[in-house]
Order: C-alpha cells, then structure tokens, then sequence
C-alpha cells in the first residue's frame, strides 16, 4: 500500500511538471502572437517609444520646452514625416504640488509647447490633439523630487 501511494506521488509531481512545461511553452509560443515574435510594427507607438522617445520633461512650474529634450521632439516631428497616416495626441502631466486647477493649465501648456515644436518640425497641425491630465495620471508615485521629475512631462500617444 505504501508503495502504491508512494508511486502516485511521484506520478502526480511528474504530471504537474508536465503540465507547467505546456503551460510555458504555450505562452512562449503566443508571445507576439499577430506582430510577429519581436517584431514592432512600424508607424505604432511601440515603435515612438522604442526608437524614438515618447515623451519630454519640464522644470518645475515651467512650460517651456528645455534644450535637452528638444532633440525628442525634433526626432518625433522627424518620425511623424516618415508616417503620414500617424495622427497622436500630446498629453500634458504635472506633478502633484498645486491645485487641480493649476496642474490642469500647466498640463495644457506643457501639450502646447510639446505640439509647436512638432508643427515648427513640419508636422501638419491638424494630426496632432492636445489634452491635459493635470496632476491625475501620474508616472511615478511618491512625494519627492525623483518622482516629481518624471511627472512633469508631456507625452506624444499615437491614435
């Protein structure tokens, strides 16, 4: 009897090991499933984000678009010119100190500048959307300058 159960044991382990081998290679195998397997598809967001850069950050209670992130921007209007089809909306963020309201008009500022310097690019207007955010959609939680920094921003979502 012991012997039986002891048997059934390891037919029971080697069954579950079985089991979450399927399981892995299944899920391996759907990975990318319609895109191909590391494939992005060109024109899509995942290709702004992974070869271009989707997004651009500002300095506190600022709206200007800093040297250093103006390259970003030049490389999406770049991006948008080899894409046609492409419309985006440009999204304005802030980080949590202010009001509502405050944070909602600093966002919108943000989108604008983010939107200018990609129609000063060449990119016709009419394919990109503003839209503020405000303080309500942020990137990194926490209540410290690291997080702050990553809040102020603008980012450019494909539609």
């Amino acid at each position: 009897m012991a012997a039986t159960k002891s048997l059934l044991a390891v037919l029971a382990a080697a069954g579950l090991l079985v089991a979450c081998s399927s399981d892995a290679d299944n899920t391996a195998n759907t990975a990318g499933a319609g895109a191909g397997a590391g494939q992005i598809r060109p024109g899509s967001q995942e290709d702004l984000v992974a070869n271009v850069g989707d997004r651009v950050l500002f300095d506190t209670d600022r709206s200007n678009i800093r040297a250093d992130q103006r390259p970003v921007l030049e490389r999406q209007a770049r991006w948008m010119g080899q894409y046609p089809q492409v419309q985006v909306m440009v999204e304005g963020h802030a980080d949590e100190r202010g009001t509502r309201e405050y944070n909602l008009a600093l966002g919108q500022r943000r989108a604008n500048a983010a939107r200018d310097v990609l129609v000063a690019g060449g990119v016709a207007g009419t394919r990109i959307q503003t839209i503020s955010y405000g303080k309500d959609r942020p990137e990194a939680l926490g209540s410290n300058e690291a997080a702050w920094a990553q809040n102020r921003r603008a980012v450019t979502v494909v539609r």
